[in-house]
């Protein structure tokens, strides 16, 4: 793994410049990475698109909605005989109210049980978004040495371009690019990661 530290930039022209920056303090061109970052759910990560399988806060949903077709049904049931009661209905009107009680019953309850289970899960609790990586143009430095001097001069450099979200990370360089870099993770910020 190689300690790298990156900056998001609003363009490729403010990143190329900051990048000739780097340049000019002993980068080489093979520890200088430019690429470019999708907005939030168009990195196709899935064949039918999309960058989850499932929303985190619905997974518990499915047992709500079994929960709820059961208790629905169940509360159907009771008020399709009260129903029934109250209007004196005979065998085949009385059977048919009460079917139309359960699965009313049952289609509701489990609409709300989903609803009830269904939750904002991996939300910011200040903001109450979920951390993303926001989309821009990203330039990151592999850093050759653990100097700590240099990865603080680097951030410094980053920002001072104008790049946003400067982060640290380690990660696999490889033929002068940052191999494993996935963009579902949300940055950590260079002056919050723990120094090594």
């Amino acid at each position: 793994m190689s300690a790298i530290i990156a900056g998001r930039f609003d363009s490729f022209a403010t990143a190329e410049t900051t990048a000739s920056r780097l340049r000019a303090q002993g980068f080489a061109d093979q520890d200088l990475n430019l690429f470019y970052v999708n907005p939030p759910g168009q990195h196709a990560a899935y064949a039918i698109g999309g960058d989850h399988a499932a929303d985190a806060g619905a997974r518990k949903s499915g047992v709500g909605a079994i929960s709820g077709v059961l208790i629905g049904a169940a509360v159907g049931a009771a008020v399709g005989a009260a129903l029934v009661a109250a209007l004196g209905a005979t065998p085949p009107l009385s059977i048919l109210v009460l079917v139309f009680a359960v699965g009313l019953g049952a289609y509701l309850g489990s609409l709300a049980g989903a609803l009830a289970l269904a939750r904002h899960a991996g939300r910011n609790p200040r903001t109450g978004q979920p951390p993303v990586r926001n989309a821009g143009v990203v330039l990151a430095a592999h850093l050759t040495s653990t100097d700590t001097a240099t990865a603080d001069t680097v951030a410094t450099v980053l920002r001072q371009g104008g790049a946003k979200d400067v982060e640290r990370a380690d990660g696999e360089w490889v033929d002068g690019r940052w191999a494993d870099f996935d963009p579902l993770v949300p940055p950590v910020p260079a002056d919050t990661r723990e120094r090594r």
